[in-house]
């Protein structure tokens, strides 16, 4: 196991982008958190870097048969990003998905207001924005976090996480300008796996790091 929890991740992840920043590589900028478990990552990251940070919630879409099964992910009101191949093999078609699409998005908008009160996104254009996740499995949600990053434009966008599937991070490199992952095991099933303690970060723990955070900022 490479961290003890997501905090050393976290530490262990400022290390490499600290690096950067004191070769003026990286300006303006923002570090925003895919909650719950890249929040504790993600704030040592913007200690490190002396950067405001934030959240940038998404949502996962699950099949209605096998609730356990991943096949999309929604950002705020963009339309969802699926696994085409998924589809395609569950015989599923995003038009029988919508139910299931609206009640995450109702979930989605839930939990940015639990985060993030009435507050909008900060702003996101000609920033670099160093977008932190716990780890990489599928990376769907990344990518549609990314994506919607993306259309706000950032002057740099930076992907930075401590673990992930080598085959993952080989697919989002085109998505963002650079990524960052300590750690690329060739068999990866699963992040926890990378990590002694990786227990369930409860979303009102996320929002009270969060909140701790901009109180000694």
């Amino acid at each position: 196991m490479a961290f003890r929890d997501r905090t050393h991740a976290g530490q262990q992840l400022a290390l490499r982008l600290v690096e950067w920043a004191d070769a003026g590589d990286l300006v303006n900028l923002l570090v925003l958190a895919l909650p719950p478990g890249g929040v504790p990552v993600a704030a040592e990251v913007a200690r490190a870097l002396r950067a405001p940070l934030d959240v940038l919630v998404a949502s996962e879409i699950a099949t209605p048969i096998r609730p356990e099964t991943t096949i999309g992910a929604i950002v705020a009101d963009d339309p969802p990003l699926y696994d085409r191949q998924s589809l395609a093999m569950m015989h599923l078609s995003e038009d029988r998905l919508g139910d299931v699409v609206a009640r995450e998005r109702g979930e989605l908008h839930r939990r940015e207001c639990a985060y993030r009160g009435h507050r909008p996104l900060p702003s996101i254009t000609a920033r670099t924005v160093v977008l932190v996740d716990d780890g990489l499995t599928t990376g769907l949600t990344a990518t549609a976090a990314l994506r919607f990053l993306r259309r706000h434009g950032p002057a740099r966008l930076i992907l930075a996480v401590p673990v992930g599937s080598p085959r993952t991070t080989a697919a989002l490199r085109p998505e963002c300008d650079d990524l960052v992952c300590l750690e690329q095991p060739p068999s990866l099933h699963a992040v926890g796996e990378w990590y002694e303690d990786f227990g369930r970060i409860p979303e009102a723990r996320a929002a009270e790091t969060l909140q701790a955070f901009h109180a000694t900022a």
